[in-house]
């Protein structure tokens, strides 16, 4: 019998704070963000160009959480400079042997972001883009940014451009395709606040789910977080699973943030709902970030420290946070479905955890959950499960028994037998007076025949005349 290794996330952790009304808008993932009031999401935000050979580059985002302020425009990267610069994730998802059992083809990525600019030349052909559920916050006339939601969808199906796409930024899957669903404005937009404060926002993340899913997703990528859940996000979470869809959210970077009583950092959601794959950051080391969350919703870890990814207008960022690491286990989950697309999410997430490596010592810690994903490792794992879940086949090749079919020759009516009570209390009756009849004699001729043994032991032996003729 397959088994996963444990929901021990969710299951585990504290209840969540379901409400169906007050703020619980959610955030982009990135770095630990400063003190924030109770209406509005503030981050913290970090800027440096690209090391050693891009560091001549365009300006460069140490923080996944909203767009930072743009600095004015530099030398483009050479594009062989920006491979390089992630031929050190590649090396960690080993991806170079995956990509030779599959590339995402024919998988839709939903991201629930910011928005993908569908234009820049990593991205081109393979953005279709759906919903915006956050119109209205921005002013008529503003054009979303579309710098979050870009940078992970590069990171997820990136397929570079140039001779044989050997330029620019490679996603995990480069053959997926994505679908964009708006459901976050980055700080800089003018509707920021209105966003965060307006009740017609409130469960914006639930309806991006269900049109994600309605509109064909294979997998949905929630590089979010919020503090609070709703029913509908639960509700809208068990439809996606119901229709086979894999989700993959961030743990969330409030982990450098002084720990509750059980030592762990806060909850995020929707990656602290059962059945989403929950994402903490590792940092070069392959350990967890400093700022990636631990707790028990933490399933599995990927690299969150300088990550470079896609920015609009054909340019390249670099940034830490659990954001990106959920962006790279969408990718290996789009490669899983890809290969094998019927099967279900509990298998693709039990081949996601079954592959990882850097396991913690006792199999499994809240700070990077079972270890560090490997997209190869993943693979094979699937294709193990898979064995366990084809349809089998009898001789001359006739189909298993079909589960919705009766078992036998033919589908008879089911024969409804109806018994006495009466007769059958009645001679169970009878059977027990029987029994205790047959104890109780056997226990009579016991004594009988003990007491007549114990008589005969105490007679006077038989007198002979001839010999003994006194008395």
């Amino acid at each position: 019998m397959l088994t996963t290794p444990g929901r021990l996330p969710a299951a585990t952790g504290p209840p969540a704070k379901e409400r169906p009304g007050g703020r619980a808008t959610p955030r982009a993932s990135g770095e630990p963000r400063t003190p924030r009031t109770p209406r509005t999401l503030r981050t913290l935000r970090t800027l440096r160009t690209l090391r050693n050979a891009v560091r001549r580059t365009v300006p460069v985002m140490l923080a996944a959480v909203a767009v930072p302020v743009i600095l004015a425009p530099l030398p483009a990267a050479r594009a062989d400079d920006v491979r390089d610069s992630q031929r050190e994730v590649l090396r960690t998802l080993d991806l170079p042997a995956a990509w030779r059992i599959s590339e995402g083809r024919g998988v839709t990525v939903a991201v629930l972001d910011s928005g993908v600019d569908r234009d820049h030349r990593d991205l081109a052909g393979s953005v279709t883009e759906g919903r915006d559920f956050t119109a209205g916050a921005n002013p008529p006339g503003v054009s979303p940014l579309r710098l979050h939601g870009t940078y992970m969808a590069s990171l997820i199906a990136g397929h570079g451009h140039g001779p044989g796409g050997a330029d620019g930024v490679i996603g995990v899957a480069p053959r997926a395709r994505v679908l964009s669903v708006r459901v976050i404005l980055e700080d800089e937009e003018p509707g920021f606040r209105e966003f965060n404060t307006a009740e017609r926002y409130e469960n914006v993340v639930a309806r991006g789910i269900r049109h994600a899913v309605d509109r064909g997703a294979d997998v949905i990528n929630m590089s979010i977080s919020k503090e609070l859940a709703t029913r509908e996000e639960r509700s809208a979470i068990r439809y996606a699973i119901s229709k086979g869809v894999v989700l993959v959210a961030a743990a969330g970077n409030e982990g450098a943030e002084e720990p509750d009583a059980s030592g762990n950092a806060p909850y995020s959601y929707p990656a602290a709902f059962p059945g989403v794959v929950s994402v903490a950051a590792t940092d070069r080391g392959l350990r967890r970030a400093s700022f990636s969350n631990r707790n028990p919703s933490v399933l599995v870890a990927a690299p969150g420290v300088d990550i470079l990814g896609a920015g609009p207008g054909d340019e390249y960022w670099v940034g830490r946070g659990t954001s990106q690491a959920t962006a790279l286990v969408s990718g290996v989950a789009a490669l899983i479905k890809a290969k094998y697309p019927k099967m279900s999410p509990v298998l693709v997430v039990q081949a996601i955890t079954e592959g990882a490596t850097r396991r913690p010592t006792g199999g499994y810690d809240t700070g990077t959950g079972f270890g560090v994903v490997n997209a190869t490792r993943a693979l094979a794992a699937a294709a193990r499960i898979s064995r366990h879940t084809l349809t089998a086949e009898g001789a001359g090749g006739a189909k298993g028994h079909d589960p919705a079919r009766p078992l036998g020759l033919a589908a008879e009516p089911v024969r409804l037998v109806h018994r006495d009570r009466d007769r059958i209390t009645l001679y169970g009756g009878v059977a027990v007076a029987a029994g205790l009849g047959a104890v109780v004699s056997l226990i009579a001729l016991a004594v009988f025949v003990g007491r007549t043994r114990s008589r005969g032991a105490f007679e006077d032996p038989a007198r002979d005349p001839y010999t003994n003729p006194w008395p």
